[in-house]
């Protein structure tokens, strides 16, 4: 597996020494208020990444993001990454992990053999200029951006079946539209399409049909990327792709970073600077005043079009209900409406207790300070993990594996040695066996729907930016 370039770090500094370097002046700076604790946690966090070797690929992530700072495009990374202290003191994503007590093994773990995965947004309008600096930057042999292989499914397999026989372009159309499935063409709902068409469409599923560009994934190497895989021209202007998609890169040991547009930075973006040009009030999404009690009001009367997350049909419906005073509501709000939660039955025991229509009690009294801010409902992930660790005597690594098998399809095995632990730490704690069931069935039922809180935290800022915003503005 070829390793990661080298750039930007100082005579006498290797990438560790460099990145404690980074890491120590962030601490000053955004953790000011609580150092020591801070550089407990981050130390923590650091000898994790010296054991894994990764410290190349945090230096990589910090050099982009601030180079986005210094042109000043909008950005703030999200996902499991805001689940560490260190990318909070290194600017890299917006949420102080050790203040809402984020488990850092969410993001990395030890028992995970993958590189770290760190999802930055950008301003979409001006994401290309990001994606641009990194080509000239890291030099365009030694940067290029994932492929994303695009197979065939019904619709384009019968549209191209039709065209292979000969069939006009009206008459292709009409028959894809005409199919519904995603996985198969059968002769029954189709009624007027040929037999031969069908029985070519069929033949063409799940067939590669053209490469197309990852969102964002873009792969960095120190040697010359085409000597590992070969690279061709994009459509786009000054754009290279590999020939493999995200998995096949992983699978060789190739580090994705994922640069990503989103729109609502774009919108951020271009509201702060209309404010500063016909008002001069130079405002950044830092300084925009917190906790306002007006933005409140208005989101919870669900005046909340055109702002971010909250607008859909189902937000507009659950607002008014949920009545948001805070921040961290705001993030409870954008994790409930998601198809989880619905299916796992969170939703309305969540709102009742939170509108004071039910009691909040918990599964046990040990698990108080893990469900406590969800008043007793289990929503992230994060919190089945800190469930595990509290009631089954896990660490934060076999929290994290257990988190991940019951996820995935292919757990089983793994979950039964880890189901025992857990039984065991606890009878420990002097739970009956049906208790253990009930608050494991909790965990397992939760782990296939839990959304990461880390997540919900970084999009709640910009809900409440673009609410601010929009209040005022």
């Amino acid at each position: 597996s070829p390793r990661l370039p080298r750039r930007g770090i100082p005579e006498g500094h290797t990438a560790m020494s460099w990145l404690r370097e980074l890491a120590d002046r962030g601490i000053r700076t955004r953790y000011a208020h609580n150092a020591d604790e801070a550089r407990e946690r981050i130390e923590r966090e650091l000898a994790v990444i010296e054991e894994k070797d990764f410290p190349g690929y945090f230096l990589i992530v910090h050099d982009i993001v601030k180079e986005a700072k210094r042109r000043k495009i909008l950005c703030q990374g999200r996902g499991s990454s805001a689940n560490s202290a260190l990318c909070y003191a290194l600017g890299i994503t917006a949420v102080d992990s050790i203040f809402y007590n984020l488990p850092f093994e969410r993001f990395l773990a030890t028992t995970r053999e993958e590189e770290p995965d760190i999802d930055v947004d950008f301003d979409s309008a001006r994401r290309e200029e990001v994606i641009q600096w990194v080509y000239d930057t890291y030099g365009r042999r030694n940067a290029a951006q994932v492929a994303n292989v695009i197979s065939y499914r019904p619709r384009s397999a019968v549209r191209d079946a039709a065209k292979a026989l000969g069939y006009s372009t009206g008459q292709q159309d009409a028959w894809s539209k005409q199919i519904d499935a995603w996985s198969s063409i059968s002769a029954d709902e189709t009624s007027d399409v040929p037999a031969q068409v069908i029985d070519l469409a069929n033949q063409l599923i799940k067939a590669p049909r053209h490469l197309g560009i990852h969102s964002g994934g873009m792969i960095l190497t120190e040697r010359p990327i085409g000597e590992v895989c070969p690279i061709e021209r994009g459509r786009m202007k000054d754009r290279t792709v590999l020939q493999w998609d995200k998995d096949a890169c992983e699978w060789m040991g190739l580090v994705k970073f994922d640069l990503l547009g989103l729109g609502m930075l774009g919108a951020l973006n271009h509201t702060l600077e209309i404010v500063a040009e016909h008002l001069g009030e130079e405002l950044t999404l830092d300084t925009i005043p917190k906790e306002e009690a007006a933005v409140y009001d208005m989101l919870c009367r669900a005046d909340s079009i055109g702002v971010f997350q909250v607008e859909s049909r189902a937000q507009i419906g659950t607002l008014p209900r949920l009545q948001p005073r805070s921040y961290y509501d705001l993030a409870i709000e954008i994790a409930l409406i998601r198809p989880g939660p619905i299916q796992g039955g969170a939703v309305h025991p969540y709102i009742r207790r939170a509108t004071g229509k039910e009691e909040v009690t918990y599964p046990h009294p040990i698990l108080e300070p893990v469900l406590e801010r969800t008043k007793g409902v289990p929503l992230f992930q994060e919190q089945l993990m800190q469930m595990a660790i509290a009631i089954g005597d896990c660490t934060g690594d076999e929290a994290d594996l257990l988190r991940r098998a019951m996820g995935s399809k292919r757990g089983i095995e793994r979950i039964e040695t880890l189901r025992e632990k857990l039984y065991a730490g606890m009878a420990k704690h002097g739970l009956s066996e049906e208790e253990s069931d009930a608050i494991y069935l909790k965990i397992q039922s939760f782990a296939n729907f839990g959304f990461a809180e880390s997540h919900a935290l970084s999009f709640a800022l910009l809900v409440y930016a673009s609410s601010w915003l929009k209040l005022h503005y």
